[in-house]
C-alpha cells in the first residue's frame, strides 16, 4: 500500500513535468532574458513567497550569490523571507500583508526584478509586493499554479508569467523548483555560454 503510494506521487510528478515542459519553456527562457538584462545593467532580483515558496526564494538567492554549478562572481539577490525582526516588526506594527512590500519599497529601484511565488497566486502579500515592485517601475517575474489568480492579472506586457498547469500544491511547487534550477542555470549560459567543460 506504502510503496505504491510513493510511486504514484513520483509518477504524478514526472508526468506533470513533461506535460510542463513545452508549455513553460517559452515564459522561462523569458524570465531568464529579463533577469540577465537586469544583472547585466547593475540591478538585483528580490524574492518573496510564503511557506514552501519562502524556501524557493532562498534557494533562489543562494544559488546566485553563492553559485548553481560553475564557479562565477556573486550575483545580487535578496530573499525577503529571512529577515525575522522585520517580518515580525511590519506584521505587528501594520500588518502580514505588508512584509514584503515594505521591503520593496526600501530596496527596490526602478530596473530590479521581483521574483514573485505564490502557488495559487492569490498570497495577500506577494500581491502587495507585487503592486509595490510596479509602483517602483520594477520587473516581475512571478511563479504561480492552478490559474494564475488574482497575480497573473496584475501583470503588464514587460513581466513574465510562469504558470503550473495543475491544482495539487506539492506538484505546483516542485515545477517551481526546476523552474528556479532553469532560471540559474539560464543566467550562468547567458553570463558564460555553453557547458564549464565545453
Amino acid at each position: 500500500m506504502n510503496t505504491q503510494r510513493i510511486l504514484a506521487h513520483f509518477q504524478e510528478s514526472a508526468d506533470l513535468k513533461l506535460k510542463a515542459a513545452p508549455i513553460l519553456a517559452q515564459p522561462i527562457s523569458e524570465a531568464i532574458d529579463l533577469m540577465f538584462a537586469a544583472l547585466s545593467n547593475g540591478n538585483k532580483i528580490l524574492a518573496c513567497g510564503n511557506g514552501g515558496s519562502a524556501a524557493d526564494c532562498q534557494h533562489f538567492a543562494a544559488e546566485l550569490v553563492g553559485r548553481f554549478e560553475r564557479e562565477r562572481f556573486p550575483l545580487p539577490a535578496l530573499a525577503l523571507t529571512t529577515d525575522t525582526s522585520i517580518m515580525t516588526a511590519i506584521g505587528n506594527d501594520y500588518s502580514y500583508r505588508e512584509i514584503f512590500s515594505k521591503q520593496v519599497q526600501a530596496f527596490g529601484q526602478a530596473g530590479d526584478v521581483l521574483l514573485a511565488l505564490s502557488t495559487s497566486g492569490n498570497s495577500a502579500n506577494v500581491l502587495a509586493a507585487v503592486e509595490a515592485a510596479l509602483e517602483r517601475e520594477m520587473r516581475v517575474v512571478a511563479l504561480t499554479g492552478k490559474d494564475g489568480g488574482e497575480l497573473g492579472n496584475m501583470l503588464t506586457d514587460a513581466d513574465v508569467h510562469i504558470c503550473v498547469p495543475h491544482t495539487r500544491t506539492a506538484r505546483i511547487q516542485e515545477v517551481h523548483l526546476v523552474t528556479i534550477h532553469c532560471i540559474c542555470d539560464g543566467i550562468d549560459v547567458a553570463l558564460f555560454g555553453g557547458d564549464e567543460n565545453e
